[in-house]
């Protein structure tokens, strides 16, 4: 029995070492699982943020505050708008008068009927009508040149101050936000903006006017006929409001809508080979319809909406038209009023319809209109990177010390993801930070150029915090690399030299040498005069040792490396290497790199994880310790066996 017994706890033991030891061979994958379930907790907790603070915004949104704003952004050109609303309102106003004359008109041709023709006061009449309406066209003709004017003027100003806005506000708000929903801020909005300013506003002001003055001269000509116009055209008047109040969420949704497909098109687009290697067309494809189908069911129900006016206001005109002249002939029947009411009255009926239907389309385009100004405003209105024009304090040059003291840092406040950071960085030093990704390599390097700011700790060059300089300045301290090339569209020249004034040709030919690429650009057409357009057919490789040219020919006392070997083959990294320790003699370097053995010949080695310093030293130095470095190069090894 005892036997039997050892027996059993002996398998027991067995397959509980089994089961430990599966489970220490799973724990890798166990720990993954559980850092993925966290992410998609914290994602799901974040939508659930987005989606509320996005409602708050939608709360907050008034048609009326946000065109006061428009307003208070224009009030520089308010004098030129005004004249050409007091234009716009002359203009009516002679537009106005004119049946009024056309009715005197037909009250002496009625008269002459009898055999005693006054041509002389019908000439006379039919002369101010032509002065009239040509004094109306030419107020017209000069309301319509200072809008122009005015609003391209305007839109010119809110594309600069976007743009300023755009260098303005800190790298935190661009990982938020999507590119294309900015762009269509930039493009559609302020489109739509311009548009409604140079028509809608003197059309409606001039509709406004029309209406006005024209029911004064209907009471004055005949109060009864203009009490039957009047409550002819109230029903329109009813139903305008409620599909006025009822379309402007969807023209608030329809803007909205338009920044999302951009920022869609924008991404697929400019990762399309991506998409096409691993065929995601048909899922992408899927994904637009979902928006476009949004955007469809939006623009559709805010154009019909908006569509119901004009011949909404068709219809209670043909009204107006129909009681006037029935209720007009009874009165002239029974000789209440003379022929000549009847005619002037059927030209008000038609100027007073007219500007319902002007009305109509401007208060939807003016929906439009309050929808784009309130997406503008919103990115005019958010945080900028805090001033510094009181920061006197100046590096013009650097030996190239740097020291992090205490570095405490977290992209969102809740969650902190560098704990704990302290370095030294002598001058002159190529010093290596490398660890498993999401370890904070590049998060220190986008804290030392200051593109984020630290929640606590001290970054110095050369004894100076980089809290006392201004951003320009320790911009300039710096040139960087990154793995992600970015060229535009000019010479070669012309990219390698960015923004550096008075660079010789020599000097542009000997980083080129340094880095294997004179060649290369000696065999194009126009050598370093080639321009560098969509037609320009360079491999990944080339771009990123254009960039590194770039670097090369900028003569900032410290330069950073974020992976900036990773695109090139292995025979020109050893190249680029070799010229990297030639020409960075006396420059402080510091390198991210995922490829360990590009770093190899580096004075010192920081190996983060977690946020946090674990280990440091030469390359040699870390591998006799055996310790987290060593299993780290030695594993890129084994995955090359």
């Amino acid at each position: 029995m005892i036997e039997e017994n050892e027996n059993v706890n002996l398998a027991n033991e067995e397959s509980t070492s089994e089961n430990f030891e599966e489970n220490v061979e799973n724990e890798e994958d166990i720990v993954e699982i559980k850092e993925n379930t966290t992410k998609n907790e914290e994602i799901q907790e974040n939508n659930k943020k987005t989606k509320k603070n996005k409602k708050v915004k939608r709360e907050k949104y008034k048609f009326s505050e946000t065109w006061g704003k428009l307003f208070l952004y224009c009030k520089r050109f308010l004098p030129a708008i005004i004249i050409a609303l007091i234009f716009a309102v002359g203009g009516t106003v002679f537009t106005i008068l004119g049946p009024d004359k056309m009715s005197d008109m037909t009250a002496v041709i009625t008269e002459g009927f009898g055999g005693n023709m006054d041509l002389k006061l019908i000439t006379s009449i039919a002369l101010t009508l032509v002065a009239f309406y040509a004094s109306s066209v030419v107020l017209s003709y000069f309301q319509g040149f200072i809008m122009a004017t005015v609003t391209q003027k305007i839109t010119r100003k809110m594309r600069e101050d976007i743009s300023t806005k755009i260098n303005r506000l800190p790298l935190k708000y661009f990982d938020n936000t999507s590119h294309g929903d900015i762009l269509s801020r930039v493009t559609n909005d302020v489109d739509t903006i311009g548009q409604t300013l140079n028509q809608s506003i003197v059309g409606l002001v001039s509709a406004i006017s029309l209406f006005v003055g024209t029911v004064i001269m209907m009471f004055i000509t005949s109060w009864i006929l203009a009490l039957v116009a009047i409550a002819s055209s109230l029903v329109g008047f009813v139903v305008m409001m409620l599909i006025v109040g009822r379309s402007q969420k969807y023209f608030n949704a329809q803007q909205k809508l338009l920044g999302d497909i951009n920022g869609h098109i924008e991404e697929v687009y400019s990762g399309h080979n991506v998409v096409k290697a691993y065929n995601a067309e048909e899922k992408l494809q899927k994904s637009f319809d979902k928006i476009n189908k949004k955007l469809y069911k939006t623009s559709y129900k805010a154009q019909f909406l908006g569509g119901l006016m004009p011949p909404l206001m068709s219809f209670v005109g043909n009204l107006g038209y129909v009681t006037v002249c029935v209720v007009g002939a009874v009165l002239t029947m029974k000789g209440s009023m003379g022929f000549e009411v009847i005619v002037a009255f059927m030209i008000y009926v038609r100027l007073f319809t007219q500007p319902l239907s002007s009305i109509a389309q401007s208060m939807s385009n003016l929906q439009m209109a309050g929808a784009a100004s309130y997406r503008v405003f919103e990115f005019l209105g958010e945080k900028e990177l805090a001033d510094e024009s009181e920061k006197t304090q100046v590096l013009t040059s650097a030996e190239g010390n740097i020291e992090f003291k205490d570095i405490k840092f977290g992209y969102n406040e809740d969650k902190i993801i560098i704990n704990d950071f302290s370095a030294k960085v002598k001058a002159g030093q190529k010093v290596a930070i490398v660890g498993p990704t999401g370890a904070g390599k590049t998060t220190m390097v986008n804290l030392l150029m200051r593109f984020y700011e630290t929640n606590s700790g001290e970054i110095l060059v050369d004894g100076v915090e980089t809290q006392n300089l201004t951003r320009e300045n320790v911009h300039d301290l710096f040139c960087m690399v990154l793995q992600d090339t970015w060229l535009f569209e000019g010479t070669i020249y012309d990219n390698i030299v960015y923004n550096n004034k008075d660079i010789p040709l020599e000097r542009v030919v000997q980083a080129c040498k340094a880095v294997g690429l004179h060649h290369f650009i000696q065999t194009l057409p126009e050598g370093y005069q080639t321009p560098l357009n969509e037609e320009a057919n360079l491999s990944a490789g080339q771009k990123q040792l254009i960039t590194i040219a770039r670097a090369m020919v900028d003569n900032a006392p410290m330069l950073i490396l974020d992976e900036a070997t990773s695109n090139v083959d292995t025979r020109t990294e050893i190249l680029i290497q070799n010229a990297m320790d030639k020409l960075m003699v006396g420059r402080t370097s510091i390198i991210i790199a995922h490829r360990l053995s590009t770093i190899k010949n580096a004075d010192l080695i920081l190996v983060m994880k977690d946020g946090d310093i674990i280990e440091s030293g030469n390359h040699e130095t870390l591998i006799s310790k055996g310790g987290f470095y060593a299993d780290l190069y030695n594993s890129q090894f084994e995955k090359l066996a």
